[in-house]
C-alpha cells in the first residue's frame, strides 16, 4: 500500500528537520530497546556480535545514533546514514560515531562495504523501496546479511484499527505486509533467511490481562504489528 501521489522529495526533506530531532531524541531509549530486542530474536545478541569475522556495521535511518555507539563498543566498524542533520550532528558529538547526512543514495559508499547492514522503520519512508534495496544490496559484503524491520500492514492491529491504525501516517509512503515485502526482496535477489513479527495490541489499547496473551500469540503465529527480516544475498 503506498500513498498515490506521492509528496514531492524537497517536501519530504524538510520534514527531517529540528521538530523531527526532537521526536527522536525524546525516544531514542525506547528505539533502542526495541531494536535490541529484534536482535535477539534473530540470535543476534551482543555476544554472537561480539564474536561477528567481518565487523563492519551500517545504520540506514540511525537517528540519534544510539545503536551505532553500543555495537561500536562491540569492535565493529560502524558507519551511519540519517536524513535529519540535527540528529546526525547530536549523534557524532555525543556519540562519538560517524553519520552521514542524506539518503543511502547521496552517500554513495563504495561496492561491497558493510557486512551487516541494519534499518529499523526506515524502508516506509523512502520514496523508491525498490531502489533502496538495490543499494543496499551494492554495498553488501559476499555473506554479509540485511536487517529490516517495518510496520506490518496484514497484521492484527491494522485489520482491527483500519485507517485509525498507528502505521498509516502521513509520514509512511509504503507499507508492506510479509508477504508483499518477502516477494520484493526475492524479487532483488535477496534470500530471507528468518522473519519474526511482535506486537498484538497497542499499549494503552487494551487492559493487560488482553494485552499480554495476545502480544504472545501474535509474535507465536504471525500477526505482530511489526515484522523483522533476516536477509542475505542470494546466490
Amino acid at each position: 500500500m503506498y500513498q498515490n501521489p506521492q509528496p514531492v522529495f524537497s517536501d519530504l526533506r524538510e520534514r527531517y528537520r529540528d521538530d523531527y530531532f526532537q521526536y527522536e531524541f525524546s525516544n531514542e531509549e525506547n528505539f533502542f530497546n526495541l531494536m535490541l530486542l529484534g536482535l535477539k530474536d534473530i540470535g543476534y545478541n551482543d555476544a554472537v556480535l561480539a564474536e561477528w569475522e567481518d565487523k563492519t556495521f551500517c545504520d540506514i535511518g540511525c537517528a540519534t545514533g544510539r545503536l551505532l555507539e553500543h555495537v561500536k563498543r562491540l569492535g565493529f566498524h560502524v558507519e551511519g546514514v540519517e536524513l535529519c542533520p540535527e540528529s546526525a550532528e547530536y549523534g557524532m558529538k555525543k556519540r562519538g560515531v560517524k553519520i552521514n547526512v542524506g539518503t543511502l543514495e547521496e552517500i554513495n559508499f563504495f561496492n561491497n562495504t558493510f557486512s551487516i547492514i541494519h534499518f529499523s522503520h526506515l524502508i516506509e519512508h523512502v520514496t523508491d523501496p525498490i531502489g533502496f534495496l538495490q543499494e543496499v544490496k551494492r554495498i553488501l559484503k559476499p555473506g554479509g546479511k540485511v536487517i529490516v524491520t517495518t510496520p506490518n500492514i496484514a497484521g492484527f492491529q491494522a485489520w482491527l484499527f483500519g485507517d485509525k491504525w498507528r502505521s498509516a501516517i502521513r509520514d509512511h509512503l509504503f507499507l508492506f505486509s510479509r508477504k508483499t515485502l518477502a516477494s520484493l526482496l526475492k524479487m532483488l535477489g535477496f534470500r530471507i533467511l528468518q522473519t519474526k513479527t511482535w506486537g498484538g495490541l497497542a499499549v494503552g489499547s487494551a487492559p493487560g490481562w488482553i494485552k499480554k496473551p495476545v502480544d504472545r500469540l501474535a509474535k507465536k503465529w504471525g500477526f505482530g504489528d511489526v515484522m523483522l527480516f533476516l536477509v542475505e544475498e542470494a546466490e
